[in-house]
């Protein structure tokens, strides 16, 4: 790894070596708080967690041949070189940030509320078509995920597509001083992390700091759609490039055709020039999420024949609108996270399905003090869809069953109290032919609905 040299990276995170004189000058391999992943070579970070501590493992990744372990005490009874450090998370966090400006890569920035995956994984897909690319994997978007993110890149790639998620105020500053945007790519502000922000103002504000350590020489991406998001009109003397569905946008789209669920189709016009794509994920959300990979493209340097390519080949994730076809079902498996919005948007993906339309729908979270009303409207939207059989589990869904009993519309409305309850009747409430889509928040753990499912 680039100029990570145990003696530079004492340094870069303010602490003290201990170790061979001789090793001072060696560059790490790699760099994790993972032991079993600990590598001949690497560096193991031992971090002190709720039920785990790391530096219970340090004598396991000195077997392993780990080149030095990064830690906040002195290990005992264990041989190996180790550096000293007041806090091993914000130890790792001053490190990524100087292994950041080591490399000479440009990093394109992801936020909002809603869609930040999704739409890196279109921009991800569409930069591939002309640059090396490393992406956020997983859900590793937070102060740890971040820098764990980084210490991957290395020297052959040419940019970083990195997913930044927040939940309170100053995240995202200390997130954008490890990443250091060149592009920074806004998709909305919705009504996530309510309880920490308050109101999509404080969320607009929260978002924002991702733009206090853009480069001088930035770009900067956002849904013009959004009210709050279309208010911004220049960042540190940086424009703003607009995408949406409405025309007056510099990349905007019509002639959108839902394709059930192969996809939807529509054409993306970017100045005097345009071209016809189809998104391979259904829901009109995609289609911001390829407008969103168009303009990063083209301030990146693309061309439309790329831009197209690009976003054809995309992949679904498992748990974000994967569908499985399993014992003549089509299981939708969008069960990574909810809020109101994106569980609006999968509800009118689900209309547009062949055979009965089956909703199983979780609580949503971090809602505040909304969210008896924000699960409510989710009912209401449902039975403005026809579902035909919609399964509300938890607590807070009690409140969007009973709107959507009271708003009529659904063929049949159920409320199971919890999840171990609904994995135990689940196989008497679907049928060959269905259509079933499963969303909640992760803390639900609704994945094991859909193993339920194909089981």
């Amino acid at each position: 790894m680039k100029n990570l040299s145990l003696e530079n990276i004492a340094a870069a995170c303010g602490g003290t070596y201990h170790g061979k004189e001789e090793d001072r000058a060696k560059e790490v391999s790699s760099i994790t708080t993972d032991s079993r992943k600990a590598e001949a070579g690497g560096l193991f970070a031992a971090i002190k967690g709720e039920r785990v501590d790391g530096h219970d493992f340090i004598g396991q990744v000195f077997e392993k041949g780990a080149l030095c372990v990064l830690c906040e005490r002195e290990p005992e009874g264990v041989q190996g070189n180790w550096i000293l450090v007041e806090s091993t998370l914000q130890a790792l966090k001053d490190l990524a940030e100087f292994y950041r400006q080591q490399l000479d890569i440009q990093v394109v920035g992801i936020t909002g509320s809603v869609g930040k995956t999704s739409t890196k994984e279109v921009i991800a897909s569409v930069l591939a078509e002309k640059f090396n690319v490393l992406k956020t994997l997983g859900n590793f978007n937070n102060e740890l995920g971040l820098p764990l993110t980084v210490f991957r890149l290395r020297e052959e790639h040419q940019v970083a597509v990195l997913e930044m998620g927040i939940s309170n105020f100053g995240e995202m500053h200390r997130l954008s001083k490890i990443a250091r945007p060149d592009v920074c790519v806004m998709t909305n502000i919705g009504q996530c992390h309510l309880e920490s922000l308050h109101d999509r103002d404080g969320i607009l504000r929260a978002k924002s700091e991702i733009f206090d350590f853009i480069s001088p020489d930035g770009k900067i991406v956002l849904n013009g759609d959004d009210d709050k998001l279309a208010g911004i009109t220049e960042v540190k003397g940086i424009r703003p490039v607009f995408f949406g569905i409405a025309s007056g946008r510099e990349i905007y789209a019509d002639e959108i055709q839902p394709c059930g669920l192969k996809g939807i189709s529509c054409r993306i016009h970017a100045g005097e020039e345009s071209f016809s794509v189809l998104v391979p994920i259904p829901g009109q959300h995609m289609v911001y999420n390829a407008l969103a990979g168009t303009a990063v493209g083209l301030v990146m340097g693309l061309d439309l024949e790329q831009i197209k390519s690009g976003i054809e080949k995309l992949k679904p994730l498992g748990g974000r609108f994967h569908m499985i076809e399993k014992n003549g079902m089509v299981i939708v498996d969008d069960c990574y996270n909810a809020n109101p919005v994106s569980m609006k948007a999968s509800l009118d993906v689900l209309k547009d399905a062949d055979g009965r339309k089956v909703a199983i729908l979780g609580d949503m979270f971090e809602l505040g003090e909304n969210a008896a009303e924000l699960h409510a409207g989710v009912g209401v939207h449902a039975a403005g869809n026809a579902i035909d059989l919609l399964v509300c589990v938890g607590e807070s869904s009690r409140h969007m069953a009973e709107a959507a009993f009271e708003t009529g519309g659904c063929g049949e409305v159920l409320q199971v109290p919890t999840l171990e309850a609904l994995l135990e009747v689940l196989p008497r409430l679907v049928q060959e032919g269905d259509t079933i889509l499963v969303k909640a928040s992760h803390g639900m753990h609704f994945e094991k609905v859909v193993e339920r499912l194909q089981a």
